[in-house]
């Protein structure tokens, strides 16, 4: 049976999208009540990273719940949180880091932002305020994630409410072939412009997500913005909600280009979507200079360091590493690299195929020759999702790339689970779906 929101009390984002009644999942799978089967070719947007129905996620929640279920981060610590951050110390490539744990991609964000002014505070660098960003990017829905964001859709209902930073263009070299070199040159014109003593922070996405769907900048982009960040005493906040923990073959998507951030944060795939957590990882030296100078980092949430939520981040975690689930992710990314490029790679209509890892895009386009955009009127990826979803296959897309309102991009992020054969077939159907749609 099909619900949407005139027939019942959720308000639902898509307001006009009717949807299947889930019954159960397993693996890569969902089944609706009518028996009907959908391979989760995007993980929803790419958050079911260790695979649906995983018993010891749910054994680990249960019987942290059943112990205590709540306690707030400012009475009480639990063991599931410690050995989870201890756990993590492991993996993040900070020295000596230190773990603030929220809910959502979103928070972690506000959260970092924060924690970059403080951390310049504290340093006796008092000006510091300005947060600097990047178009065509996407950090979250709350208003300060929102104002460092830089998707013009999502952002004008808002603008007036927005306390908006500055903003440079991102790598997007399918529309803008500039070198690294070019690009990182935006980040100190920017720095300098607004002033050295100004500045805080700059954030940005290793890959670029939904906004532009698998974007990957030049090799060289990276060192250099290091290097730029270095040089003017500016934090670098790494936003990998989307790409980390394994998505892109890497731990850490900055891992690619040997970069270490100031700030990490990550959030999707945390805990594999059977809890909402996500959470901040900074040098251990920049938050000790906080509680010495400061005496405490000025942020907080109810549901912060959640002992549940810890749990489940832990067992997701042990998951990952002991099913080798990065490894896959490089090994199964590359064929389905190769497997969407033998597909569609000829196809009229399809402009671009990128990524990396298990987190691919296509962008869809009226002509390969002028890179000209379907205008968005049409909703050409819409009704190539709902022809794969019709099929059984859920995707993830985004539109607007190519000029803020017009552009199109359907894109596969699948459970870090998936075998060559669930690949072939995922390619298979969503290839079928845009010849269906978009004609051969």
């Amino acid at each position: 049976m099909f619900y949407s929101h005139p027939q019942g009390h959720v308000f639902y984002r898509s307001m006009n999208h009717p949807r299947p009644m889930i019954a159960y999942s397993q693996g890569i799978y969902l089944y609706d009540d009518s028996g009907k089967r959908y391979i989760d070719g995007s993980g929803g947007p790419l958050v079911i990273n260790v695979g649906h129905g995983r018993e010891e996620i749910v054994a680990a929640m249960t019987q942290q719940a059943q112990r205590a279920a709540y306690v707030h981060a400012t009475m009480f610590t639990s063991e599931p949180l410690e050995q989870y951050a201890a756990a993590l110390a492991e993996i993040v490539p900070l020295p000596d880091p230190r773990f603030y744990f929220l809910s959502s991609g979103s928070e972690v964000v506000e959260g970092a932002i924060k924690l970059a002014r403080q951390i310049q505070m504290a340093r006796g660098e008092e000006r510091r305020h300005i947060i600097l960003s990047r178009w065509n990017s996407y950090h979250g829905m709350t208003l300060g994630a929102l104002a460092v964001s830089g998707r013009p859709g999502l952002r004008s209902p808002y603008l007036d409410m927005l306390h908006d930073v500055p903003h440079i263009p991102t790598p997007y070299t399918y529309r803008f072939p500039l070198s690294g070199e070019e690009l990182a040159a935006r980040l100190e014109e920017a720095i300098l412009a607004h002033g050295v003593e100004n500045v805080a922070a700059f954030i940005a996405e290793p890959f670029s997500g939904a906004s532009l769907g698998a974007t990957q900048p030049p090799d060289d982009y990276w060192p250099r913005i290091r290097a730029i960040c270095d040089r003017y005493g500016v934090l670098l906040i790494s936003d990998e909600v989307l790409v980390g923990l394994g998505r892109t073959g890497k731990m850490w998507a900055l891992e690619h280009w040997n970069t270490v951030p100031d700030i990490l944060v990550t959030s999707k795939g945390t805990a594999g979507g059977y809890f909402p957590l996500g959470f901040i990882a900074a040098k251990g030296a920049d938050v000790e200079q906080i509680r010495l100078s400061l005496g405490d980092f000025n942020h907080g949430g109810t549901f912060s360091h959640h002992a549940v939520g810890a749990a489940a981040g832990l067992a997701t975690l042990h998951i990952i590493q002991r099913e080798k689930l990065v490894e896959n992710s490089a090994t199964m990314g590359e064929i389905m690299g190769n497997q969407l490029r033998a597909a569609l790679a000829d196809h009229p209509h399809v402009g671009d195929i990128r990524g990396r890892g298990l987190f691919w895009g296509l962008e869809l386009v009226q002509d390969r020759a002028t890179k000209q955009p379907y205008p968005k009127k049409q909703g050409m990826v819409l009704k190539v999702r709902d022809r794969a979803f019709e099929m059984g296959l859920v995707v993830y897309h985004s539109v607007g790339c190519a000029d803020g309102v017009n552009g199109d991009v359907v894109m596969l992020g699948p459970p870090l689970i998936v075998d060559e054969a669930q690949v072939n077939e995922m390619v298979g159907l969503l290839a079928e779906a845009i010849r269906l749609e978009l004609g051969d």
